[in-house]
């Protein structure tokens, strides 16, 4: 285990159109500190996003449907171009994770964006406590999402994804935090 600056670790969670990171497009990011001693987590980095090629082409994508983020909402979001000095920054000072790293670290770096130091993916060590049985092949374990991941580690705390990057953010770094205190989370 590596010693941290001051023990503080960084969560990020990103909302797509979709899941391609070269054809799909960023629509919102969320980034937060987590401090491994207390627990404590504090926004870095909120914003909705928008790039370039989106249009009404992305009207109808699954996040306009199953968040309350609006496609409205984008119309008139900062720019990405805009915002990637702001976040590099936040990017190069902490060690970062996501609960899905390889999704929203490959957005990142099709864009350009550097992540020097990465941690270990939340969800796939998660994957290894829940040992959910794949649907099709008891031989393997499924993916958990972060709704069955907050039910397993906090049974008496409701809560519901609102698929909204800062909420995810935070509510993923309490299920890192939860880890880490059980000694399942390298750092």
């Amino acid at each position: 285990m590596r010693k941290l600056k001051d023990n503080k670790v960084a969560v990020i969670d990103i909302e797509t159109t979709g899941l391609d990171p070269k054809r799909d497009l960023i629509l919102e990011i969320g980034i937060v500190e987590l401090n491994l001693d207390t627990g404590e987590i504090r926004i870095l980095f909120d914003s909705l996003i928008k790039e370039p090629k989106f249009g009404k082409e992305h009207r109808d994508s699954w996040i306009f449907n199953n968040s309350n983020l609006k496609f409205e909402n984008i119309e008139n979001a900062p720019l990405l171009d805009n915002l990637k000095p702001k976040i590099s920054k936040i990017l190069n000072q902490y060690p970062i994770t996501a609960y899905k790293k390889a999704f929203d670290l490959d957005f990142l770096k099709a864009r350009e964006i550097n992540v020097p130091k990465e941690l270990p993916c939340i969800m796939l060590t998660v994957q290894n406590i829940l040992k959910i049985p794949y649907q099709y092949d008891n031989s393997r374990y499924k993916r958990p999402n972060v709704q069955e991941a907050w039910d397993f580690f906090f049974p008496n705390r409701e809560y519901i994804e609102k698929h909204r990057a800062a909420d995810d953010a935070i509510h993923e770094a309490k299920i890192l935090f939860e880890l880490y205190k059980r000694g399942q989370f390298s750092i």
